[in-house]
């Protein structure tokens, strides 16, 4: 599996998203996608949520807007991809 890195850093650059203020990576493990939950404290834990297969990168931020609408609030409105 070729992981995506960065020219500034070598190490792999995940997609992470703002999720109506919770922070989601997300990460392609062969054919599946895997989120996990970014804590305050740097740690990650996995999200306990299904992203399909089907489901492109570009169209990551769209589903997961989808899934969460009902968290959006005045003060987190949208999705929006972070790194």
């Amino acid at each position: 599996m070729n992981t995506p890195t960065t020219p500034s850093n070598p190490t792999p650059a995940y997609p992470r998203f703002n999720v109506f203020g919770r922070i989601v990576e997300v990460r392609r493990e062969g054919a599946l996608w895997q989120a996990y939950r970014g804590g305050g404290d740097g740690k990650r834990t996995p999200s306990g949520f299904v992203i399909p297969d089907f489901v492109e990168e570009h169209e990551l931020a769209q589903f997961l807007e989808d899934l969460f609408h009902e968290s959006a609030s005045p003060h987190n409105g949208d999705v929006h991809r972070i790194a």
